[in-house]
């Protein structure tokens, strides 16, 4: 930027500026920058104009920033001021003697300072005769004039130290205050009055922040009247006059008169604020990172939660319809094979469809479930597919639909039989040819999702009778499995009980067992509602049990009398000793895992089957069972 402007007047004034005979310099001194400098300025600075321009202010002033500031916050406060204060540096490091005055200037939106320099060994050789002429002919007037005017100098530099905004003291070479500007008086506490001539290291710089004694030989204020160097310190205290602490960031400047450093100027601001806000954040990010570590802590707990829920992937059994449930999980979890699960309410789809897809290739992407039956039909193509904004009444925003959620993962779509006839195409549509359109969209989307659908209907049934659409019973009947009820399998009654109870028992922070009878009443029973009544007997034979003893509440049908089955029906078959034998095996052994080897005390085996400790050990040495090999190993 320079002082000229646009057409013939812009260039009339950029001829003027470059030929005037004073050295003139534009700057910007809030960004410290020489924005043009005409060619007296670089005649006399020895510093070609091309260098000058976009060069630092403050380099050209090495070592007297304090005083710099003073001077451009006058020039910029009053609109005119000058100086004899700056000593800027030459390009072949002679002493300059300049006066600086300076105008400001409003352009663009910004206030620059105009800066004529005078060389005042030149102006003193010029005025020598001047002066004799003028002190003849107005002789004690015209010194009584000056005197005058060099006092309202010394006062305007009063004025400037008053509106300053940093505080500014002095001291001389003995360390003692020789001034103080109102801002340092209000920021310390003491008035001038009360530091002027006292030891000003001994009355705010004697302690460090942590009450260590600060000596004067390493006090920076100090040293820069021993070394004639600027010292810059960013994070240290004064001491206020009520022994509080101000943190402050101060800059020492060493004053020196004909040579000899004589003392030193201080310009500090209280940066306590500041350090606050540091502080603050600093306790916010460790907070964050605590309640990061916290999360990672509670995740890595509730997947070891979830990894002790029950082995194979969360499947709690033993029989040979759930061996033969997690042997064909085995087979096609790798593939992107469609799987429909059948079975009654209550069986655990939705936990054969989970370990599907945890076992598959598709895991660190979500599984999506949708509950067809709860979907209203004016609402199936939003939800499936999602819509556009205003492609209908209501539509307020875009909308993503569950085929998009599960692009990557998994579409378990429970209750498919519930699919209305007449969105079962759309479906089907989308099966086959993995892309999609929102509603209000013409912009076709692809998605890569694997299917599970999982029903408690006879879908070939509802197929004949017209209610399900064939093409799509075969598209989602490419690998079918079922899921046995609970009466097929009562052999894993016992393991579903136990599992049920400790979780519910980890989750209430109590303890409660089972007993034999209370295990034969269990294994008796027909479980229409399957694991999922299963679960609510027991939790509510938890929540009516009195110390630790449960209370089986269940249908008159129940015949308590009826024996444990082992691999077939519990519903009044005789059985044999060796079945007999078997049975209270596994029972030991059920209970066993779920005390981790514990025989006796709250929670132990013997508290969970109902008998004695000294009965259950002996029964264990019957059956050749070792309590060690149900317990962890120690870590090494």
């Amino acid at each position: 930027m320079s002082l000229a402007g646009s057409g013939e007047t812009g260039r009339l004034a950029e001829r003027a500026f470059q030929a005037a005979a004073n050295p003139t310099l534009l700057v910007d001194a809030l960004a410290d920058r020489v924005l043009d400098a005409n060619l007296a300025a670089s005649r006399l600075l020895g510093i070609d104009r091309g260098a000058l321009i976009d060069a630092s202010f403050a380099a050209l002033h090495p070592g007297q920033r304090p005083a710099l500031v003073v001077f451009s916050d006058a020039v910029l406060t009053l609109g005119r001021h000058w100086t004899r204060a700056l000593t800027p540096k030459a390009a072949d490091d002679r002493a300059l003697r300049l006066e600086y005055e300076g105008v400001r200037i409003v352009e663009e939106g910004r206030e620059l300072i105009l800066l004529t320099l005078a060389d005042l060994d030149e102006r003193r050789r010029r005025e020598t005769g001047a002066e004799a002429d003028l002190y003849i002919r107005d002789g004690i007037a015209e010194w009584r004039r000056v005197e005058r005017f060099f006092q309202e100098v010394e006062r305007e530099n009063q004025l400037i130290l008053k509106a300053a905004g940093e505080g500014v003291y002095g001291v001389n070479a003995e360390g003692a205050t020789t001034f103080l500007n109102p801002a340092a008086e209000r920021m310390l506490g003491w008035t001038a009055e009360e530091l002027v001539g006292r030891n000003m290291h001994a009355t705010v710089h004697h302690h460090h922040a942590d009450g260590a004694h600060y000596a004067n030989d390493d006090c920076p204020i100090y040293a820069a009247f021993r070394d004639g160097a600027v010292h810059n310190v960013t994070d240290e205290v004064f001491w206020r006059k009520d022994g509080t602490p101000l943190w402050v960031e101060y800059t020492s400047t060493p004053i020196r008169d004909r040579g000899v450093v004589v003392g030193a100027v201080v310009v500090f601001r209280d940066i306590g604020q500041r350090r606050e806000a540091d502080a603050k954040l600093k306790a916010a990010l460790a907070e964050v990172d605590a309640l990061r570590e916290r999360l990672e802590l509670e995740n890595a707990y509730l997947q070891e939660e979830i990894r002790l829920e029950g082995r194979h992937r969360g499947i709690i059994g033993k029989s040979a319809a759930i061996e033969t449930t997690l042997r064909q999980v085995e087979l096609v979890a790798p593939t992107d094979a469609t799987v429909l699960i059948t079975g009654e309410s209550g069986t655990g789809k939705e936990l054969i469809a989970r370990a599907i897809h945890d076992a598959s290739d598709r895991r660190d992407r979500p599984m999506i479930r949708v509950n067809c039956a709860a979907i209203p039909r004016e609402l199936f193509e939003s939800e499936f597919f999602g819509h556009a904004k205003g492609a209908f009444t209501g539509a307020l925003r875009d909308r993503v639909g569950r085929f998009e959620l599960a692009s990557g993962g998994t579409l378990f779509l429970d209750e498919v039989g519930e699919i209305p006839l007449e969105q079962q195409g759309k479906l089907l549509r989308v099966l086959q040819e993995g892309q999609i359109e929102r509603i209000g969209e013409e912009r076709t989307r692809a998605v890569d999702v694997r299917i599970i659908a999982a029903t408690n209907r006879d879908l070939e049934a509802e197929v004949r009778r017209g209610t399900f659409r064939r093409d799509l019973f075969f598209r989602l009947n490419v690998f079918p499995i079922h899921s046995a009820p609970l009466r097929e399998r009562p052999e894993d009654i016992p393991l579903l009980a136990l599992h049920i109870l400790n979780r519910l028992d980890r989750r209430g922070g109590s303890t409660s067992a089972l007993s034999e009878g209370d295990m034969r009443r269990l294994c008796a029973y027909s479980w229409p509602g399957n694991v999922r009544e299963l679960e609510n007997v027991i939790e509510r034979a938890i929540i009516l049990a009195r110390d630790g003893r449960l209370k089986i509440d269940l249908p008159v049908e129940v015949r308590a009398s009826a024996p444990v089955e082992r691999g077939a029906r519990a519903t009044g078959s005789i059985l044999s000793e060796l079945d007999r034998r078997a049975r209270d095996r596994d029972a030991m052994l059920a209970a066993l895992e779920a005390s981790g080897g514990r025989v006796s005390g709250p929670g132990g085996a013997a508290e969970r089957l109902g008998v004695k400790p000294t009965t259950l050990a002996s029964r264990m040495k019957v059956a050749g069972i070792d309590a060690r090999s149900f317990r962890a190993p120690r870590p090494p």
